[in-house]
């Protein structure tokens, strides 16, 4: 579908990310330092409603189911964010506690925003779930489309560059550093309704820099996935995959002061 430039059949951007920071805030109020709401903000809802309503042709049910079911899985997804600052704070010994992660990591706040957009991907919202992630992606470096499928306890460290496609099924305690894309090897548009992105089961650390690649590629579970590595295959369980590279290192001849004669 081409989008118009009539500005009033689609939603605001800048509303869209006002609304993102509000509702994250409204769960975690330690991020601004705030305190703590029992019930969603009329304003929020209010500001949902308004975000829907130039898109409203486009949704696959009405906006009042849409805003009640996204209301109603909050509470679940706090608790698995509430869980994934647990598994962060627990993996880096630099954090004192779960607060710091909420409030000091980039990588929290990734994850953040990715579980709120997926949630609205999931109730077929189209174009909003996109401007979360992209405004998550613009003030923390870290690119996780809205669509792919992230289990509990998600640790991302550091965060820088990570990249995070589609279709990217992620298991359950799965720990990521900078630099790592998670990616399709194919971009062709041909492929847009296929799995294009690798699976990542259960217990897997990937170091920074490493790519993988393919929508049949599988990383199974507690493997280790090392720094700079390149994959398009699939790994059994309980693998070390490590890229190793030739350094040379040779010390250097002292010179020798030399005094010029007088």
């Amino acid at each position: 579908m081409k989008f118009s430039n009539n500005n009033k059949i689609l939603p605001s951007k800048a509303e869209t990310i006002k609304f993102t920071q509000n509702l994250c805030v409204w769960l975690f109020p330690a991020i601004e330092g705030e305190k703590g709401i029992n019930t969603p903000n009329k304003k929020i809802i209010k500001t949902l409603n308004k975000l829907l309503k130039p898109i409203e042709n486009r949704l696959k049910t009405d906006k009042e189911s849409i805003i009640n079911s996204f209301l109603s899985s909050l509470p679940d997804i706090k608790k698995k964010l509430q869980a994934d600052a647990g598994f962060i704070n627990e993996c880096d010994p630099a954090s004192t506690c779960k607060e710091e992660v909420m409030l000091t990591y980039p990588g929290f706040y990734a994850i953040l925003v990715f579980r709120l957009a997926n949630k609205l991907y999931e109730l077929n919202v189209p174009l909003i779930p996109r401007i979360m992630t992209e405004h998550a992606h613009s003030v923390t470096g870290i690119d996780i489309h809205p669509g792919a499928t992230i289990g509990d306890n998600f640790c991302i460290d550091h965060g820088t560059g990570i990249v995070i496609g589609e279709t990217s099924v992620i298991g359950n305690k799965v720990k990521i550093y900078q630099g790592v894309t998670i990616g399709a090897l194919s971009v062709k548009k041909n492929k847009v309704a296929k799995k294009r992105h690798p699976t990542i089961e259960d217990n897997v650390i990937i170091y920074a820099g490493s790519t993988i690649l393919g929508g049949e590629t599988t990383i199974g579970h507690d493997s280790v996935i090392g720094g700079n590595v390149w994959l398009t295959n699939s790994i059994p369980p309980y693998s070390i995959a490590q890229n190793k590279s030739n350094i040379s290192i040779n010390q250097k001849k002292k010179k020798e002061n030399i005094k010029k004669d007088n």
